[in-house]
């Protein structure tokens, strides 16, 4: 909710770039300062020598999400309808990446529910 509520009160004046950089600076010292808390033996360094690919493409594809989030309130989207347009979309397009990156099979269960968040994308009126 405080998620939503944010994107949807970032100053229309602002870059939402510009915006998300105040957010990841917060982010980020809020990430350090639980991890010192939350670990006795904690040790950054150590924890940043086990990195892979995944943090960098998840940090990109966080920034497009939120970005993607400021920019349809910009435009005028309701807050009730950015969030199921967006969970909507991203279930049904999972269900084929489980299919095709993780072998996950698709069952009826999954074809009814894509059928569900489609049927749903359909009656929402997003003017």
């Amino acid at each position: 909710m405080f998620y939503q509520i944010s994107a949807k009160s970032a100053p229309d004046e602002m870059n939402p770039f510009a915006s998300l950089t105040v957010t990841y600076v917060i982010g980020a010292v809020a990430s350090l300062i639980f991890y010192y808390v939350l670990n006795k033996e904690a040790n950054i360094i150590h924890e940043y020598s086990k990195v892979n690919w995944a943090p960098s493409v998840l940090g990109f594809a966080i920034v497009g999400l939120e970005v993607g989030y400021i920019y349809a309130y910009k435009a005028g989207w309701p807050v009730s309808v950015a969030q199921i347009v967006q969970a909507s979309v991203l279930a049904v397009i999972l269900i084929f990446v489980g299919y095709l990156l993780y072998h996950e099979s698709i069952t009826w269960n999954k074809i009814a529910g894509i059928i569900v968040c489609l049927t749903g994308l359909a009656l929402i009126n997003i003017n």
